[in-house]
Protein backbone atom coordinates (compact mmCIF):
# COMPACT_ATOMS: atom_id res chain seq x y z
CA UNK A 1 0.00 0.00 0.00
CA UNK A 2 2.85 2.81 0.72
CA UNK A 3 4.37 1.79 -2.43
CA UNK A 4 1.14 2.20 -4.23
CA UNK A 5 0.65 5.76 -2.19
CA UNK A 6 3.95 7.20 -2.73
CA UNK A 7 4.79 5.38 -6.15
CA UNK A 8 8.05 4.42 -4.79
CA UNK A 9 10.47 2.43 -6.83
CA UNK A 10 12.87 1.18 -4.84
CA UNK A 11 13.09 -0.08 -1.40
CA UNK A 12 16.34 0.08 0.61
CA UNK A 13 17.48 -0.93 4.13
CA UNK A 14 20.60 -2.24 6.12
CA UNK A 15 21.21 -5.73 6.57
CA UNK A 16 20.37 -7.40 10.28
CA UNK A 17 22.24 -10.81 10.38
CA UNK A 18 20.00 -12.59 13.00
CA UNK A 19 18.22 -16.06 11.87
CA UNK A 20 14.88 -14.41 11.79
CA UNK A 21 15.86 -11.23 9.84
CA UNK A 22 17.58 -12.97 7.50
CA UNK A 23 14.28 -15.33 6.73
CA UNK A 24 12.02 -12.13 7.36
CA UNK A 25 14.24 -10.19 4.60
CA UNK A 26 14.15 -12.80 2.18
CA UNK A 27 10.46 -12.96 2.81
CA UNK A 28 10.16 -9.15 1.80
CA UNK A 29 12.82 -9.13 -1.21
CA UNK A 30 11.26 -11.74 -3.26
CA UNK A 31 7.82 -10.64 -3.64
CA UNK A 32 8.90 -6.93 -4.20
CA UNK A 33 11.32 -8.07 -6.88
CA UNK A 34 8.55 -9.97 -8.42
CA UNK A 35 6.42 -6.66 -8.32
CA UNK A 36 9.08 -4.93 -10.48
CA UNK A 37 10.15 -3.15 -7.11
CA UNK A 38 13.76 -2.82 -6.95
CA UNK A 39 14.45 -4.35 -3.56
CA UNK A 40 18.23 -3.48 -2.45
CA UNK A 41 20.14 -4.08 1.21
CA UNK A 42 23.06 -2.89 2.18
CA UNK A 43 25.62 -3.72 4.92
CA UNK A 44 25.29 -0.72 7.56
CA UNK A 45 25.65 -2.61 11.33
CA UNK A 46 29.10 -4.49 10.54
CA UNK A 47 32.77 -4.04 9.41
CA UNK A 48 32.66 -6.71 7.23
CA UNK A 49 30.46 -9.45 6.09
CA UNK A 50 30.11 -12.47 8.15
CA UNK A 51 30.90 -14.10 4.66
CA UNK A 52 33.73 -12.12 3.43
CA UNK A 53 36.31 -13.60 6.51
CA UNK A 54 36.97 -17.19 5.52
CA UNK A 55 39.70 -19.67 6.91
CA UNK A 56 42.53 -20.94 4.50
CA UNK A 57 40.13 -23.80 4.29
CA UNK A 58 37.42 -21.60 2.80
CA UNK A 59 35.53 -22.09 6.25
CA UNK A 60 34.25 -19.82 9.34
CA UNK A 61 36.25 -19.31 12.36
CA UNK A 62 35.66 -20.75 15.43
CA UNK A 63 38.36 -18.56 17.43
CA UNK A 64 38.65 -15.23 17.82
CA UNK A 65 42.41 -14.46 17.64
CA UNK A 66 43.08 -15.64 13.93
CA UNK A 67 39.51 -14.32 13.17
CA UNK A 68 40.48 -10.73 13.97
CA UNK A 69 43.78 -11.43 12.17
CA UNK A 70 42.87 -12.49 8.93
CA UNK A 71 40.42 -9.54 9.37
CA UNK A 72 43.51 -7.00 9.80
CA UNK A 73 44.74 -8.05 6.47
CA UNK A 74 41.83 -7.19 4.38
CA UNK A 75 40.54 -3.78 3.06
CA UNK A 76 40.47 -1.15 5.46
CA UNK A 77 36.56 -0.18 6.39
CA UNK A 78 35.02 2.59 4.25
CA UNK A 79 35.20 5.96 5.09
CA UNK A 80 31.82 6.73 6.47
CA UNK A 81 29.32 8.93 3.99
CA UNK A 82 28.50 12.45 4.48
CA UNK A 83 25.03 13.09 5.81
CA UNK A 84 22.83 12.84 2.95
CA UNK A 85 20.71 15.93 1.96
CA UNK A 86 17.26 15.24 3.17
CA UNK A 87 15.38 13.17 -0.03
CA UNK A 88 12.25 14.64 -1.34
CA UNK A 89 8.81 13.79 0.57
CA UNK A 90 6.36 12.33 -1.08
CA UNK A 91 3.00 14.70 -1.79
CA UNK A 92 1.07 12.41 -0.34
CA UNK A 93 2.30 11.21 2.80
CA UNK A 94 0.90 7.38 3.91
CA UNK A 95 -1.94 7.37 6.40
CA UNK A 96 0.01 6.92 9.79
CA UNK A 97 -0.62 7.41 13.36
CA UNK A 98 1.11 8.93 16.81
CA UNK A 99 3.23 6.40 18.76
CA UNK A 100 1.40 7.20 21.70
CA UNK A 101 -1.86 6.57 20.08
CA UNK A 102 -0.41 2.91 19.78
CA UNK A 103 -0.33 2.56 24.07
CA UNK A 104 2.51 0.32 23.79
CA UNK A 105 4.00 1.46 27.16
CA UNK A 106 2.84 0.20 30.56
CA UNK A 107 1.66 2.82 32.90
CA UNK A 108 4.05 2.64 35.38
CA UNK A 109 7.28 4.34 34.24
CA UNK A 110 9.46 1.50 33.66
CA UNK A 111 11.73 3.27 31.87
CA UNK A 112 12.58 5.95 34.45
CA UNK A 113 15.81 4.64 35.24
CA UNK A 114 16.84 4.38 31.40
CA UNK A 115 16.16 7.71 30.62
CA UNK A 116 17.84 9.26 33.55
CA UNK A 117 21.36 6.89 32.52
CA UNK A 118 21.04 7.63 28.59
CA UNK A 119 20.61 9.96 25.72
CA UNK A 120 19.10 7.94 23.04
CA UNK A 121 19.74 9.22 19.52
CA UNK A 122 22.78 9.83 17.14
CA UNK A 123 23.31 12.70 19.09
CA UNK A 124 23.81 11.10 22.24
CA UNK A 125 26.03 8.54 20.49
CA UNK A 126 28.44 10.75 18.50
CA UNK A 127 28.66 12.74 21.56
CA UNK A 128 29.43 10.25 23.87
CA UNK A 129 32.07 8.29 21.38
CA UNK A 130 33.73 12.29 21.33
CA UNK A 131 34.18 12.16 25.07
CA UNK A 132 35.41 8.77 25.72
CA UNK A 133 37.78 8.81 22.55
CA UNK A 134 39.54 12.11 24.02
CA UNK A 135 39.14 11.53 27.17
CA UNK A 136 38.77 8.13 28.57
CA UNK A 137 40.43 6.09 25.89
CA UNK A 138 44.06 5.92 26.96
CA UNK A 139 43.17 4.78 30.06
CA UNK A 140 40.80 1.97 28.61
CA UNK A 141 42.98 -0.80 28.65
CA UNK A 142 43.20 -0.70 32.83
CA UNK A 143 40.06 1.46 33.61
CA UNK A 144 38.03 -1.17 31.86
CA UNK A 145 37.84 -3.89 34.70
CA UNK A 146 37.10 -1.05 37.37
CA UNK A 147 32.75 -0.85 37.22
CA UNK A 148 33.13 2.55 39.23
CA UNK A 149 35.02 3.89 37.14
CA UNK A 150 33.42 5.76 33.92
CA UNK A 151 36.75 4.22 31.49
CA UNK A 152 34.59 2.35 29.01
CA UNK A 153 32.61 3.34 26.01
CA UNK A 154 29.15 2.53 26.75
CA UNK A 155 28.71 2.57 22.90
CA UNK A 156 26.64 -0.87 22.83
CA UNK A 157 23.20 0.29 22.96
CA UNK A 158 24.10 2.87 20.45
CA UNK A 159 25.03 0.42 18.12
CA UNK A 160 22.47 -2.04 18.52
CA UNK A 161 20.04 0.66 17.54
CA UNK A 162 22.03 1.55 14.32
CA UNK A 163 22.33 5.06 15.76
CA UNK A 164 25.91 5.43 15.55
CA UNK A 165 27.29 2.94 12.94
CA UNK A 166 30.97 0.75 13.68
CA UNK A 167 32.60 2.42 10.74
CA UNK A 168 31.82 5.32 12.63
CA UNK A 169 33.42 4.59 15.58
CA UNK A 170 36.41 2.75 13.81
CA UNK A 171 36.75 5.83 11.53
CA UNK A 172 36.88 8.31 14.58
CA UNK A 173 39.05 6.62 16.77
CA UNK A 174 41.47 5.69 13.89
CA UNK A 175 41.65 9.33 13.30
CA UNK A 176 41.98 10.39 17.06
CA UNK A 177 44.37 7.99 18.61
CA UNK A 178 47.70 9.30 17.91
CA UNK A 179 46.15 13.20 18.85
CA UNK A 180 44.79 11.92 22.42
CA UNK A 181 47.67 9.70 23.04
CA UNK A 182 45.46 6.65 23.07
CA UNK A 183 47.52 4.20 20.65
CA UNK A 184 47.14 1.61 23.05
CA UNK A 185 43.95 2.14 24.20
CA UNK A 186 42.14 2.87 21.14
CA UNK A 187 43.91 -0.93 19.85
CA UNK A 188 42.08 -2.63 22.98
CA UNK A 189 39.12 -0.31 22.31
CA UNK A 190 38.92 -1.46 18.66
CA UNK A 191 39.28 -5.10 19.87
CA UNK A 192 36.75 -5.06 21.28
CA UNK A 193 34.39 -3.65 18.23
CA UNK A 194 36.25 -6.98 16.36
CA UNK A 195 34.72 -8.81 19.33
CA UNK A 196 31.26 -8.09 18.24
CA UNK A 197 32.24 -8.76 14.61
CA UNK A 198 32.88 -12.21 15.69
CA UNK A 199 29.94 -13.04 17.83
CA UNK A 200 28.18 -11.65 13.98
CA UNK A 201 30.24 -14.42 12.52
CA UNK A 202 29.75 -17.05 14.78
CA UNK A 203 25.67 -16.28 14.39
CA UNK A 204 25.46 -15.83 10.52
CA UNK A 205 27.52 -19.40 10.25
CA UNK A 206 26.09 -21.35 13.16
CA UNK A 207 22.65 -19.93 13.87
CA UNK A 208 21.46 -22.49 16.03
CA UNK A 209 23.78 -21.26 18.85
CA UNK A 210 20.95 -18.73 20.69
CA UNK A 211 19.76 -21.84 22.04
CA UNK A 212 23.02 -24.64 20.91
CA UNK A 213 26.16 -24.86 22.80
CA UNK A 214 28.47 -24.21 19.86
CA UNK A 215 30.38 -26.82 21.03
CA UNK A 216 28.60 -30.17 20.83
CA UNK A 217 29.93 -32.18 23.82
CA UNK A 218 28.63 -29.85 26.62
CA UNK A 219 24.97 -30.42 25.28
CA UNK A 220 24.30 -33.17 27.73
CA UNK A 221 25.81 -30.86 30.77
CA UNK A 222 23.56 -31.62 34.47
CA UNK A 223 22.39 -27.74 34.48
CA UNK A 224 19.97 -27.28 37.89
CA UNK A 225 16.18 -26.57 37.66
CA UNK A 226 16.57 -23.68 40.33
CA UNK A 227 13.99 -21.08 39.72
CA UNK A 228 14.61 -20.05 43.71
CA UNK A 229 18.19 -19.24 43.09
CA UNK A 230 17.36 -18.15 39.53
CA UNK A 231 14.71 -15.39 40.80
CA UNK A 232 17.63 -14.16 43.72
CA UNK A 233 19.65 -13.92 40.99
CA UNK A 234 17.57 -11.78 38.87
CA UNK A 235 16.99 -9.20 41.65
CA UNK A 236 20.09 -8.92 43.19
CA UNK A 237 19.65 -10.90 46.73
CA UNK A 238 22.50 -13.63 46.21
CA UNK A 239 24.26 -12.48 48.99
CA UNK A 240 27.78 -11.55 46.90
CA UNK A 241 27.72 -7.68 47.07
CA UNK A 242 29.26 -7.52 43.39
CA UNK A 243 27.06 -10.01 41.87
CA UNK A 244 23.45 -8.05 43.74
CA UNK A 245 25.13 -4.84 42.48
CA UNK A 246 25.82 -5.76 39.11
CA UNK A 247 21.86 -7.17 38.68
CA UNK A 248 20.69 -4.08 40.33
CA UNK A 249 22.25 -1.76 37.97
CA UNK A 250 21.24 -3.74 35.04
CA UNK A 251 17.61 -3.74 36.54
CA UNK A 252 17.63 -0.16 37.07
CA UNK A 253 19.64 1.73 33.98
CA UNK A 254 19.32 -1.20 31.37
CA UNK A 255 23.19 -1.78 31.43
CA UNK A 256 26.14 -3.39 33.32
CA UNK A 257 29.85 -2.89 33.11
CA UNK A 258 31.63 -6.10 31.37
CA UNK A 259 33.89 -6.68 33.80
CA UNK A 260 30.41 -7.38 36.32
CA UNK A 261 28.80 -9.06 33.27
CA UNK A 262 31.29 -11.50 33.25
CA UNK A 263 31.26 -12.14 37.42
CA UNK A 264 27.54 -12.41 37.31
CA UNK A 265 27.31 -14.86 34.35
CA UNK A 266 29.81 -17.20 35.93
CA UNK A 267 27.81 -17.15 39.64
CA UNK A 268 24.48 -18.35 37.58
CA UNK A 269 26.09 -20.78 35.44
CA UNK A 270 29.19 -22.35 37.62
CA UNK A 271 28.06 -21.38 41.40
CA UNK A 272 24.35 -22.29 40.64
CA UNK A 273 24.73 -24.29 37.81
CA UNK A 274 21.27 -22.94 36.15
CA UNK A 275 21.50 -22.86 32.35
CA UNK A 276 23.20 -19.71 30.17
CA UNK A 277 20.30 -19.93 28.32
CA UNK A 278 18.05 -18.55 31.45
CA UNK A 279 20.94 -15.56 32.00
CA UNK A 280 20.67 -14.51 28.25
CA UNK A 281 17.20 -14.69 28.25
CA UNK A 282 17.40 -12.07 31.51
CA UNK A 283 19.61 -10.35 29.38
CA UNK A 284 17.97 -10.07 26.62
CA UNK A 285 15.02 -9.11 28.56
CA UNK A 286 16.40 -6.28 30.55
CA UNK A 287 19.62 -4.75 28.78
CA UNK A 288 19.09 -1.71 26.37
CA UNK A 289 22.34 -3.27 24.32
CA UNK A 290 20.27 -6.87 24.44
CA UNK A 291 22.05 -7.96 21.03
CA UNK A 292 21.58 -11.56 20.06
CA UNK A 293 24.97 -12.21 18.66
CA UNK A 294 26.88 -10.39 21.70
CA UNK A 295 24.89 -11.98 24.28
CA UNK A 296 24.60 -15.34 23.12
CA UNK A 297 28.07 -15.41 22.72
CA UNK A 298 29.10 -13.60 26.00
CA UNK A 299 26.65 -16.68 27.86
CA UNK A 300 28.42 -19.30 26.04
CA UNK A 301 32.00 -18.12 26.66
CA UNK A 302 31.54 -18.10 30.74
CA UNK A 303 29.79 -21.13 30.34
CA UNK A 304 32.57 -22.49 28.57
CA UNK A 305 30.73 -24.51 25.93
CA UNK A 306 31.54 -21.60 23.21
CA UNK A 307 33.88 -19.72 20.90
CA UNK A 308 37.08 -19.25 23.08
CA UNK A 309 35.14 -20.36 25.96
CA UNK A 310 36.63 -19.36 28.98
CA UNK A 311 38.57 -22.83 30.60
CA UNK A 312 35.71 -25.54 32.29
CA UNK A 313 37.69 -24.76 35.26
CA UNK A 314 37.24 -21.01 35.54
CA UNK A 315 35.34 -20.15 38.22
CA UNK A 316 35.17 -16.55 39.32
CA UNK A 317 35.24 -15.97 43.08
CA UNK A 318 32.47 -13.04 43.15
CA UNK A 319 34.39 -12.12 47.10
CA UNK A 320 38.27 -11.90 45.30
CA UNK A 321 36.24 -10.34 42.25
CA UNK A 322 35.18 -7.40 44.02
CA UNK A 323 37.69 -7.17 46.22
CA UNK A 324 39.86 -7.21 43.51
CA UNK A 325 38.10 -4.81 41.12
CA UNK A 326 36.47 -3.01 43.63
CA UNK A 327 38.45 -2.70 46.51
CA UNK A 328 37.08 0.71 48.26
CA UNK A 329 33.37 -0.63 47.58
CA UNK A 330 31.94 2.55 45.75
CA UNK A 331 30.39 0.30 42.84
CA UNK A 332 28.62 -1.73 45.97
CA UNK A 333 27.74 1.42 47.57
CA UNK A 334 26.15 2.67 44.96
CA UNK A 335 23.43 0.02 43.89
CA UNK A 336 23.13 -1.45 47.09
CA UNK A 337 22.57 1.04 50.33
CA UNK A 338 21.98 -0.94 52.62
CA UNK A 339 25.75 -1.91 52.60
CA UNK A 340 26.89 1.98 52.21
CA UNK A 341 28.42 2.15 55.74
CA UNK A 342 30.22 -0.81 55.96
CA UNK A 343 34.17 -0.59 56.07
CA UNK A 344 35.84 -1.74 52.80
CA UNK A 345 37.33 -4.77 54.45
CA UNK A 346 33.31 -6.30 55.12
CA UNK A 347 31.95 -4.39 51.63
CA UNK A 348 32.62 -7.72 49.66
CA UNK A 349 31.82 -10.47 52.32
CA UNK A 350 29.02 -8.96 54.94
CA UNK A 351 28.16 -12.11 56.15
CA UNK A 352 31.22 -12.54 57.50
CA UNK A 353 31.61 -9.20 59.11
CA UNK A 354 31.47 -9.17 63.14
CA UNK A 355 28.77 -8.37 64.98
CA UNK A 356 29.61 -4.79 66.27
CA UNK A 357 30.79 -3.75 62.38
CA UNK A 358 27.49 -5.12 61.51
CA UNK A 359 25.70 -2.81 64.35
CA UNK A 360 27.43 -0.03 63.46
CA UNK A 361 26.55 0.19 59.83
CA UNK A 362 22.89 -0.88 60.31
CA UNK A 363 23.61 -3.90 58.21
CA UNK A 364 20.96 -7.05 59.89
CA UNK A 365 22.07 -9.80 57.12
CA UNK A 366 18.79 -11.35 56.38
CA UNK A 367 16.47 -8.48 56.86
CA UNK A 368 17.99 -5.56 54.91
CA UNK A 369 20.61 -7.56 52.88
CA UNK A 370 20.61 -11.69 52.44
CA UNK A 371 23.10 -14.39 53.61
CA UNK A 372 24.98 -16.13 50.60
CA UNK A 373 22.46 -18.24 48.89
CA UNK A 374 25.28 -20.55 48.32
CA UNK A 375 28.87 -21.58 49.72
CA UNK A 376 31.47 -20.86 46.36
CA UNK A 377 34.17 -23.23 47.40
CA UNK A 378 31.40 -25.77 47.95
CA UNK A 379 30.00 -24.46 44.31
CA UNK A 380 33.19 -24.01 42.33
CA UNK A 381 34.23 -28.00 43.43
CA UNK A 382 29.99 -29.16 42.28
CA UNK A 383 31.07 -27.25 39.39
CA UNK A 384 34.23 -28.78 38.21
CA UNK A 385 32.76 -32.26 38.68
CA UNK A 386 30.07 -31.60 36.56
CA UNK A 387 32.26 -29.86 34.36
CA UNK A 388 34.60 -33.10 33.81
CA UNK A 389 32.32 -34.98 33.33
CA UNK A 390 31.47 -33.97 30.10
CA UNK A 391 35.05 -32.97 29.23
CA UNK A 392 36.33 -34.93 26.80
Amino acid sequence: EIITETGASTVFWNRRYEPAAIARDASLKKPLLESGIEAASFNGSLLFEPWEVQTKQGGPYRVFTPFWKTCAKMPRPSEPLPVPKSPAAPKVWPESMAIDDLGLEPTIDWAGGIRRAWSPGEEGAHAGLDTFVRDEMKSYPRGRDFPAEPLVSRMSPYLHFGEISPRQIWSFTQRHMAVVGGEVGGAAFLRQVGWREFSYHLLYHFPMVPDTPLQEKYAPFPWRDDPVALKAWQRGRTGYPIVDAGMRQLWETGWMHNRVRMIVASFLTKDLLVPWQEGARWFWDTLVDADLANNTQGWQWTAGCGADAAPYFRVFNPTSQGEKFDADGEYVRQWIPALAELPAKWIHKPSEAPADVLADANVVIGENYPPPIVDHKMARERALEAYAAVKV
